[in-house]
C-alpha cells in the first residue's frame, strides 16, 4: 500500500502549496494521506487526494532537555480543538520572537520590513530564513550563508531562543486529544531514538516512522526490528518538502497495514 503520513507544504517549510502536495500525491496513487506541516494544520483542507484516506496530521517541534524531537500527531477523532488551540499560542509566540529580532537587525544597521513579511506569510511560521531572503533581496548580504555568518547565527546577537514545546507536554497534549503519535525520522537522534520510544511508550508515543522515504533496505529493517521489540506501529513517510525530494509516498508492506489502520482509528 502506498502511504504518505509525512510531508510538507507552504503551510510550514515546504515550497509547494498543500493543493499541489496533495496532487503529487494523487499522481502517484497514495492511498493513505496526510499533510503534516510544523506546528500546523492550516494547509490540511486544501491538501486533497480523491481516492485516498485523508487523515489530519501535524510535526510537533518538542525540547527534550534542549534536544529538539519531532513527533508526528495524527486526528483520531477526539478533541482536535485543543491541538489547534496550543499550536496557534506557538504561531504567535513565534511571531513575537520575529519581531525583536527585526529590533535587533536595525540595532546592527540592517533594515528589514518585518510587518511586510509577516504579512505575506500569512498563517506560515516566520523564522531566521526569512530574514535571510530578505537581507539577500537587499543586498545588505550577499547570500543565505552570509546572513547567517554574520548576523543569524545561533545563539548570535540577532538569535532570540524560541521554547519549542517541552515533550512531556506535547505527548500530554496529543494523549488529551486522543492523537496517535509517532517518533518523525528516527535515524536523526542516533541510539537516542530508541531511548525516546522506549521511555516514553507508555506516554503514547506508540508508532515510529519505519518507512522514512531516505531509508535504505538495511535502515528500514533497523526500525522495524525496534518497533517489534516494543510492539509499536510503523508508519511511512517521504518527509517531502520541495521538487527533488523524495515524491510523495512510501510502499508499506502488507503485513504493516492493517495494524496502521486500527491505529488510526483507535480513539
Amino acid at each position: 500500500m502506498l502511504i504518505e503520513l509525512h510531508c510538507h507544504s507552504t503551510a510550514s517549510d515546504g515550497e509547494d502549496s498543500p493543493s499541489a502536495v496533495g496532487q503529487r500525491a494523487a499522481a502517484r496513487g497514495v492511498a493513505l494521506f496526510a499533510l503534516t506541516d510544523h506546528d500546523s494544520c492550516r494547509g490540511s483542507d486544501d491538501a486533497q487526494v480523491p481516492g485516498a484516506r485523508m487523515v489530519r496530521g501535524v510535526e510537533l517541534s518538542c525540547d527534550d532537555e534542549g534536544r529538539t524531537v519531532h513527533i508526528l500527531a495524527y486526528d483520531r477523532g477526539g478533541p482536535w480543538q485543543q491541538m489547534l488551540a496550543r499550536l496557534e499560542d506557538v504561531r504567535e509566540a513565534r511571531r513575537r520572537r520575529f519581531r525583536v529580532m527585526v529590533a535587533r537587525l536595525e540595532q546592527r544597521g540592517v533594515k528589514v520590513n518585518g510587518e511586510a513579511i509577516l504579512e505575506a506569510a500569512g498563517e506560515r511560521a516566520v523564522g531566521r530564513p526569512d530574514l535571510a531572503r530578505a537581507m539577500v533581496a537587499s543586498g545588505t548580504a550577499s547570500s543565505f550563508r552570509d546572513a547567517f555568518r554574520r548576523h543569524l547565527f545561533d545563539n548570535g546577537p540577532v538569535d532570540v531562543a524560541h521554547r519549542e514545546l517541552p515533550l512531556p507536554e506535547a505527548l500530554a497534549l496529543g494523549r488529551a486529544c486522543g492523537a496517535g503519535m509517532a517518533l518523525a525520522h528516527p535515524h536523526l537522534y542516533g541510539d537516542h531514538g530508541e531511548l525516546l520510544l522506549r521511555r516514553h511508550r507508555d506516554d503514547g508515543l506508540t508508532a515510529v516512522e519505519a518507512f522514512y522515504g531516505a531509508y535504505d533496505h538495511q535502515e528500514r529493517n533497523h526500525w522495524v526490528e525496534v518497533a517489534r521489540h516494543l510492539g509499536l506501529v510503523c508508519t511511512a513517510g517521504s518527509d517531502y518538502h520541495k521538487p527533488g525530494d523524495p515524491l510523495p509516498g512510501v510502499e508499506l508492506p502488507a503485513k504493516y497495514v492493517d495494524p496502521l489502520l486500527a491505529w488510526l482509528s483507535a480513539t
